[in-house]
């Protein structure tokens, strides 16, 4: 491998990154956008270690969190059937792009190639809620890590959500994982490590 591949901020060829952006230029509904973000925090029981849990997503969002039930029962973690176990937050618009910024510094603005899926979509885990900037640790609460999953999609896909005349998003309109590679890096400056 060469130095200049090495040392690239993404595991992509300069050819390939001008060519994707050079698609986005020509047609603006093939430009990529980030549709929501969704921060999970799971605990595994019910109760007061929860309702921690919901008070960090909250204080870091600033929006009301949704509890998770348990879908089976799992007696080796001494989970029921419906009972909570987690709780998420889905972010959009102005506040996704802010939290995906601060939680994008919390993991040292890095992510591996292997947590983009297929169709663009990127997940990657906090360790400890601390590490996100301007969040001060609370003994009373203690530490949580969180999942944190990034949705993007193209315009146009509202017509796989809509009511009527529903319909599925061809193969070549969907976002693959190297125009979410470029995206994050034009809009965030992440550095993308090949594994």
């Amino acid at each position: 491998m060469s130095a200049a591949r090495l040392e690239s901020p993404l595991p992509l060829s300069p050819e390939q990154v001008a060519a994707i952006k050079e698609r986005w230029e020509s047609n603006p509904m093939l430009r990529p956008r980030i549709a929501k973000v969704t921060v999970n925090i799971g605990v595994g029981e019910s109760g007061e270690r929860l309702q921690k849990a919901a008070r960090v997503l909250e204080m870091l969002t600033g929006q009301k969190p949704s509890v998770r039930r348990a879908k089976r029962t799992i007696r080796d973690f001494g989970i029921r059937k419906g009972e909570p176990i987690a709780v998420m937050v889905t972010l959009r618009r102005d506040k996704a792009i802010e939290f995906l910024r601060k939680a994008l510094q919390a993991v040292g603005n890095k992510l591996r190639a292997s947590q983009f899926d297929e169709f663009g979509n990127v997940a990657f885990g906090i360790k400890e809620h601390i590490t996100i900037p301007g969040v001060r640790y609370d003994p009373e609460i203690g530490v949580f890590g969180m999942d944190v999953v990034v949705t993007i999609e193209r315009p146009g896909y509202r017509v796989a959500r809509r009511r009527r005349a529903r319909s599925r998003i061809p193969r070549r309109h969907r976002v693959t994982k190297e125009e979410s590679m470029v995206l994050l890096h034009e809009l965030f400056g992440v550095v993308i490590e090949p594994r």
